[in-house]
């Protein structure tokens, strides 16, 4: 019997820039951010997709995505932030989802480009820019999370709101 592993990449929704004060880590959602956030959890509520567990960078802009998103679908579970995935290359991330315990079938990865971005292409083959709050569902045909690689990798769904506007 094989146990597929699901994850689904997430990148923050739209950050605003209008506080320059601000360091980028503490960027908030813009106006944007804020619709597109509920939407897109609602789209995932819709395909009852409810995950084990949800990891997200501490960034301002991604905590606030992962929670509303959270709240969308109905998560009961506490949100994990690791400040690794903050400003994280493909390797971090590879390592971060190594690290989860094999009980979770399925991880939501809330975090930023580039690093999402590449992870996806050396998963998937998919190059391509994530735009904000876009979701990209990798399916593996494998029972641990360290053992997950492009030969076992299923690209299932790529989804980001203006497919819904």
């Amino acid at each position: 019997m094989c146990l597929m592993k699901k994850l689904y990449i997430i990148r923050h929704a739209k950050s605003s820039w209008k506080d320059l004060s601000l360091s980028d880590f503490d960027r908030p959602l813009n106006k944007r951010g804020t619709n597109d956030a509920p939407l897109m959890g609602k789209m995932l509520k819709r395909k009852k997709i409810l995950p084990d567990l949800i990891i997200s960078s501490p960034a301002k802009r991604a905590k606030t995505t992962a929670k509303v998103i959270a709240k969308e679908i109905n998560y009961t579970e506490s949100i994990v932030y690791d400040s690794d995935i903050y400003e994280a290359g493909m390797s971090t991330l590879r390592n971060i989802i190594a690290s989860i315990d094999d009980k979770n079938k399925s991880l939501f990865l809330f975090g930023h480009n580039p690093g999402l971005g590449m992870l996806v292409d050396c998963l998937v083959g998919l190059y391509k820019n994530i735009p904000t709050t876009g979701i990209v569902e990798i399916e593996f045909d494998c029972n641990k999370w360290k053992n997950i690689s492009a030969t076992n990798a299923k690209l299932k769904s790529f989804k980001y709101p203006k497919m819904y506007k």
